[in-house]
């Protein structure tokens, strides 16, 4: 028998099954040498460090200029005050006195005329240092200038570009700024992004709380007061600011102080107040016509602000925030708010 030919029997029957079985399974596509594209994540959106918007149009979030903090007169005397509408934040503070005085934060916008501008305390390097920003100011008494001086703090007073005494307005409540010629001279080449001034959420993000539609912020001589509408959002019922000009707040977060002594006197001989905004305390957020409490820390003057409440953190809902840094119930102060 010719062994060379049964060997290759079986050797031309599997080539005949291979030939078959390439010619079979059409319906399968062969597979791919090649690796499967990765899609690529979607960036997220740039955002403002003031306000946490969304940033649109061929706007950025990084400017050739600091956040500009205006120190704002918040007396009957300061009527009509101007320019609060395009703040993307204020702090009210305590002042001697017990009246309040303003920390109007801009940066995604500035006005032309804001004011009158007024000077600063002790208070503001708590308020202003967590973004590096520069205070438009009338001046401060020697030992304010000191302690802001020693802590970094930056500032523009009368005398620098920008600024101006409005004829139609009494000293000391006619000085005002034009903060676009302030900004100007600020810039030096390197744009950037300051960091978030709050932790920064979404309305979903916020505890149901409860309901409350009016607050009544009181810190001593001086009750703030505030409504809630759906169409309005939050509504200072006492403002000094013409219905068309006043802060277009979607929130109302009032933080619980500590208060000392700022180790001065002012000329009509009243102490001089320093709220301390580098300790804790407790916090109420009121958006959407609703309150959650919580609590504040702050582990030094340039340190961000944390709020939490016992189950866990707590985010502020993007948008215009109006801050209350209300003296706690030692220090005299007091808020109520209700339905």
């Amino acid at each position: 028998m010719n062994i060379r030919h049964r060997a290759a029997l079986p050797a031309a029957l599997v080539a005949l099954s291979l030939a078959v079985a390439a010619c079979g399974g059409g319906d399968e596509e062969p597979a791919s040498s090649e690796p499967s594209a990765t899609p690529t994540p979607e960036a997220a959106p740039e955002t403002w460090p003031m306000t946490g918007l969304e940033v649109t149009g061929k706007q950025s979030a990084e400017q050739d200029r600091p956040v500009l903090v205006l120190k704002m007169d918040n007396t009957p005397s300061s009527s009509p005050q101007e320019g609060l509408s395009h703040a993307d934040l204020v702090v009210e503070e305590l002042v001697e006195g017990g009246v309040t005085r303003l920390a109007a934060f801009y940066y995604s916008d500035l006005p032309g005329e804001v004011g009158p501008v007024r000077s600063m305390r002790a208070s503001d390097i708590g308020i202003v240092s967590p973004v590096d920003a520069t205070v438009v100011t009338s001046g401060a008494a020697p030992v304010t200038y000191g302690r802001l001086k020693e802590a970094g703090v930056t500032w523009k007073t009368e005398g620098s570009a920008g600024f101006y005494r409005a004829s139609d307005r009494r000293a000391p409540y006619n000085l005002m700024a034009d903060l676009t010629k302030v900004a100007k001279g600020l810039e030096d080449g390197e744009a950037a992004r300051p960091d978030d001034y709050l932790p920064w959420g979404t309305g979903e993000d916020v505890p149901a709380g409860r309901k409350a539609t009016t607050i009544a912020a009181d810190f001593g001589s001086h009750t703030t007061q505030w409504s809630f509408s759906k169409k309005s959002g939050y509504v200072n019922q006492n403002s000094n600011a013409p219905a068309e000009d006043q802060f277009p707040a979607d929130t109302v977060l009032v933080l619980r102080v500590p208060v000392g002594d700022a180790g001065y006197k002012d000329p009509a001989g009243n102490p001089v107040p320093e709220s301390k905004f580098d300790s804790t305390g407790d916090a109420l957020l009121f958006h959407g016509g609703r309150v959650v409490k919580g609590t504040w820390t702050k582990d030094g003057a340039d340190a961000p602000l944390e709020l939490s409440t016992a189950d866990g953190d707590l985010t502020v809902p993007a948008g215009h925030v109006w801050i209350e840094l209300v003296p706690n119930d030692a220090s005299g102060g007091s808020l109520t708010f209700g339905k």
